[in-house]
């Protein structure tokens, strides 16, 4: 499932999701399906309201925001698209914001919480070396895939990034470069941080 969270970032705070969109897709065949998507606008705390850089940088406006769940029911809802037991690996495109933030609202969505990550970012750089930087909108020009004009909406960026990654399966599969999941796992994973073993005290009093 491809996942992407827009966030405030409030001072003495983690970030705080304002909105989160997934697209769930199941790759048999020889080609990728589209099984499920999901997107949701969040209210975000009294602590950590929505600036006017956040509203610049993807449109969404405190109005907006002021009807939308808050983190508990959003998260909940989404949570609740994940079978337990099921196997599921998280697509991200910089996966270590989207694990913060779902780490930090672990209590709403425990399933989520213990999925771990396929980051787009050591992927393209393993597949496609040699690019100038891998920012998202650096591996939409290189693939050829049109920006869109909502660009840093969680919509927008979610199906954007689940065209990146099919793009660099794709290669991966052409080249060889990848021989199968675990090695997928190796050169992009990133383990959930729930699922990360907690360091012992070292004196227990």
């Amino acid at each position: 499932m491809v996942l992407d969270f827009e966030a405030t970032t409030p001072a003495g705070h983690p970030p705080q999701p304002i909105e989160v969109a997934a697209l769930a897709l199941h790759y048999a065949a020889g080609r990728w399906r589209e099984v499920g998507r999901s997107t949701s606008l969040i209210r975000p705390p009294a602590f950590a309201p929505v600036t006017a850089a956040t509203t610049a940088l993807n449109g969404l406006t405190p109005q907006q925001l002021a009807t939308a769940p808050p983190p508990d029911q959003a998260l909940a809802v989404l949570d609740q698209r994940f079978t337990t037991g099921a196997r599921y690996l998280l697509v991200a495109h910089h996966a270590a914001t989207e694990a913060n933030l779902i780490y930090h609202q672990r209590e709403h969505c425990p399933t989520l919480a213990h999925i771990n990550l396929i980051d787009t970012i050591p992927l393209a750089k393993h597949l496609v070396p040699g690019l100038d930087n891998y920012r998202l909108d650096t591996l939409l020009a290189h693939f050829a895939i049109p920006r869109p004009a909502d660009r840093h909406r969680a919509y927008a960026d979610v199906e954007v990034t689940a065209q990146v990654f099919m793009r660099l399966i794709d290669a991966a599969d052409r080249d060889g470069a990848l021989e199968d999941l675990a090695g997928l796992v190796t050169i992009a994973g990133r383990t959930a941080k729930a699922n990360r073993p907690t360091q012992q005290e070292l004196f227990e009093l």
